[in-house]
């Protein structure tokens, strides 16, 4: 049941393809922080990373099973069918018109993404649509003065973000899981088991599709 006063999370990225790490990321935030629900949401192309290997339809498909019983985990295709790159700027704008002023909206991100917000789209801007959690230690990934002094400035508490819709920056010490996509994409390659790193349907899927062989890498 949708209740309009609790906070929404949101988690972008490639999902090329979703891992476990992502939602155990997702589920963690959910669960701290008190979230209706968080939404993947994947990405039609990141203005940072090269194309995506599998087309969107099969990276929308094996998301979908990802989250099919997961309770409070939910996928939204808006970039997908939204022309041009993937800005998460353009994307909060968009949701925080849908959601409304006052409720609260969480972007996540993980703390190794830090070092790249100086090259984001009006990343200073994503705080007038929504809170920012950082999921791992601050100091995980060098990043430059600039973000650090954008993090201090912000810095905000489970409090504070549940009384405010965004402008705040919420650290969770949550040691992200050591699984990538790429890492994924190449065992599979070379023919070797991910197993335990991707759900069971997800990894059905990919048997199915023959994604991600030596050819398509």
């Amino acid at each position: 049941m949708n209740n309009p006063q609790l906070p929404l999370g949101f988690l972008g990225g490639a999902f090329d393809p979703v891992h476990i790490g992502h939602l155990r990321g997702a589920m963690a935030v959910r669960d701290a922080l008190d979230l209706e629900r968080v939404d993947l949401i994947p990405a039609a192309q990141s203005p940072l990373k090269d194309q995506a290997t599998v087309d969107a339809a099969h990276r929308l498909a094996m998301l979908e099973l990802a989250v099919a019983d997961l309770q409070g985990i939910a996928v939204d295709a808006r970039e997908l069918v939204r022309p041009g790159p993937s800005y998460t700027v353009d994307t909060l704008e968009g949701l925080r018109h849908e959601c409304g002023a006052e409720r609260p909206l969480v972007w996540i991100m993980g703390a190794d993404i830090l070092a790249t917000l100086p090259r984001w789209s009006r990343w200073r801007a994503l705080l007038d649509f929504a809170h920012v959690v950082v999921i791992g230690r601050p100091d995980a990934e060098p990043h430059a003065s600039e973000v650090s002094d954008w993090l201090s400035e912000h810095k905000i508490d489970k409090a504070g973000l549940l009384s405010r819709p965004g402008g705040g920056v919420f650290t969770l010490a949550q040691p992200l899981l050591d699984i990538s996509s790429s890492d994924i994409r190449t065992m599979i390659a070379e023919g070797r088991d991910p197993r335990f790193l991707l759900p069971d349907g997800v990894m059905e899927y990919i048997s199915n599709h023959a994604l991600f062989s030596r050819d398509l890498v």
